[in-house]
């Protein structure tokens, strides 16, 4: 397998069992195997894509200073901007050579959340990046809704267990630059080696290249979608709740070719998270005599709290 599995969403959403049974086999198995997968037909369309694009680029092309406005103390940069460097994989002490932004989710009124979650911060230059932001986020979330389902179906639990727990979950929208780079980087690459901490990432701008993926023999592979496609993997916290049945795999963005320093690179990946009080106990339907139960009991709250503090973005 020298490139991730590509699977279509029109097999699980139409009408046909033997198609919709298809995608879940091929999506399990793929989960199983190298936890990735590039996924068309989705419910981006190619305009919303088009406009998110050109509202980031126009956000990282602003001058430091009026970027740096929008960088906001105390919230571990859950909301808005989080500048150059600032972020390092878990266990290395480079930063990534990226700088972000995040938008959160803006729950439904009638919710019932046990935490509130911080305001998502407006750009006041650019009237139209947080409406196409927060659009782009409803698609992936229903998009992210329909791949758990499929795992649900995979793993032999009930096809909307997750719906409750992905819908006004804690979910960011990271829109990421990469800078081109300028010296020879000190140990630094784009983004370290790292498993996600969330259910599944959704990631839409990897066709740039960069993104490589660590295959079960310990060989690093380019996982290369086509442009309308977005890779899809496994986080942590799935990985924890099946019990290691789907795995969450190491992936890394490496720095290009020194030819192509002078490009500056896009990403924009969809960290689903669930709500803070799931429940992230392995499933009993993953649980037997070969697979005795990994972790101990935990809640995704608990669990992320863990991680931001590992990777840098809040101190204890």
């Amino acid at each position: 397998m020298n490139n991730i599995p590509s699977v279509d969403l029109a097999d699980f959403v139409s009408d046909d069992p033997k198609r919709k049974q298809k995608f879940v086999d091929e999506i399990g198995k793929a989960y199983e195997e190298i936890g990735f997968v590039s996924l068309k037909n989705h419910f981006l369309s190619d305009d919303l894509v088009a406009n998110l694009y050109k509202e980031v680029k126009a956000f990282f092309a602003m001058p430091v200073e009026t970027k740096e406005k929008y960088e906001i103390e105390g919230l571990g940069g859950q909301r808005g901007y989080v500048s150059f460097g600032k972020e390092h994989a878990k266990g290395k002490k480079e930063g990534d050579l990226k700088e972000f932004w995040h938008f959160g989710q803006e729950p439904d009124p009638e919710a019932n959340l046990t935490e509130e979650y911080p305001e998502n911060v407006q750009v006041e230059e650019l009237p139209d990046f947080n409406p196409t932001g927060m659009e782009a986020y409803r698609m992936l979330e229903k998009t992210g809704i329909y791949v758990l389902r499929a795992l649900a179906l995979y793993i032999g639990i009930e096809e909307t267990y997750f719906d409750k727990w992905a819908t006004n979950g804690n979910s960011i929208l990271r829109p990421i630059h990469y800078p081109p780079i300028t010296e020879e980087p000190k140990g630094a690459v784009r983004a370290g080696a790292h498993g996600d901490i969330n259910l599944i990432t959704l990631l839409m701008g990897a066709s740039a290249g960069g993104l490589q993926v660590l295959r079960k023999d310990g060989e690093w592979i380019d996982a290369i979608p086509k442009e309308d496609e977005l890779v899809i993997n496994v986080g942590d916290m799935l990985e924890r709740h099946t019990n290691n049945k789907l795995r969450s795999t190491i992936h890394r963005v490496v720095n290009p070719p020194k030819e192509e320093w002078d490009t500056p690179r896009y990403s924009i990946p969809f960290f689903m998270h669930p709500r803070s009080d799931m429940k992230l106990n392995c499933l009993e339907a993953c649980i037997d005599e070969d697979h005795p139960k990994a972790y101990p009991d935990i809640t995704a709250g608990e669990f992320l709290h863990q991680r931001l503090v590992e990777i840098g973005l809040i101190k204890e």
